[in-house]
């Protein structure tokens, strides 16, 4: 993990992704950042989410087809992704371990990280489009 040096915009950032719980995107961080500290561009409060997500802060997660977003966690967790409604939800899979420890191939490939995100439709926005 990279080492960064702690800032009064860095903390800030931080702070706005811990209070929003939402997994929110860039957008929504800096929307959230300056309703206290107006004066903060958005180029900013930008390359503050990715120092923080380089040092391991907080989790940059991908999303194909979508804004990627952010989540205050950084503990072992998966995430499932709403096409219909955007919304990104948690999930546990502590048996996903058992095959993390198996991930190798033949030339010694040594698995570092990974990412994994279900993607289809929330309950509400799947009961919507039955009707």
């Amino acid at each position: 993990m990279k080492e960064s040096r702690n800032t009064i915009q860095k903390q800030l950032v931080l702070d706005a992704v811990r209070r929003l719980k939402s997994h929110p995107t860039a957008n929504e961080v800096y929307a959230e950042v300056i309703k206290t500290a107006p004066h903060i561009s958005r180029s900013t409060v930008y390359r503050n989410l990715s120092n923080l997500s380089e040092t391991g802060e907080i989790l940059h997660i991908l999303l194909p087809d979508s804004a990627d977003c952010y989540d205050h966690r950084t503990d072992s967790h998966y995430h499932a992704h709403c096409r219909g409604c955007g919304k990104v939800y948690d999930i546990e899979l502590p048996e996903i371990n058992k095959i993390l420890n198996n991930v190798t191939t033949s030339d010694g490939f040594c698995c570092e990280a990974h990412s994994l995100v279900f993607i289809g439709l929330c309950h509400g926005c799947a009961c919507s489009n039955d009707s």
